[in-house]
């Protein structure tokens, strides 16, 4: 490999690391930026959960198939009713131990938001996940997370 070479696929490969830094460092930021609300007392594996946000508006999140399964892709939906968001991310990541990056971007689609995802097996056992619903309400973030268990296989 001539030396110009080399050099442009080093330079290469440091901007591929620092965009996928950035993309990481971003959602992070997002996240701890946000109004976190109270984990409320609905269990997204059994029923749609609607949920009062602090501008008086509400939304309902939806987790289809049910009964949640790992290895299954997953069809979410958020709606919002009496306010109107321009970002929407749910952040799945185990309650009790860190299964890695999963946060879908929801696709805006008619009234809803909507996206699909798939969690990850957890070898130990039945799991309980926090699924973090992201939105982005006038400029202002708000994070509500939802609690679920997703039995072992």
């Amino acid at each position: 490999m001539k030396p110009r070479q080399t050099i442009s696929l080093v330079i290469a490969l440091a901007l591929a690391c620092l965009l996928v830094a950035g993309y990481k460092w971003s959602a992070a930021w997002r996240q701890t930026r946000a109004t976190t609300l109270p984990v409320p007392p609905c269990n997204p594996a059994e029923r749609d959960c609607r949920v009062a946000l602090p501008d008086g508006g509400h939304l309902t999140l939806s987790i289809t198939p049910r009964p949640i399964l790992a290895l299954q892709p997953l069809n979410l939906s958020v709606v919002f009713s009496d306010t109107r968001a321009d970002l929407v991310e749910i952040d799945f990541d185990g309650a009790d131990m860190s299964m890695g990056y999963n946060r879908p971007r929801l696709a805006f689609q008619g009234e809803k938001f909507s996206g699909t995802t798939i969690l990850p097996v957890c070898i130990t056992g039945t799991m309980t996940w926090k699924a973090t619903v992201l939105a982005s309400i006038g400029g202002e973030w708000i994070a509500i997370p939802f609690l679920f268990e997703v039995a072992g296989r």
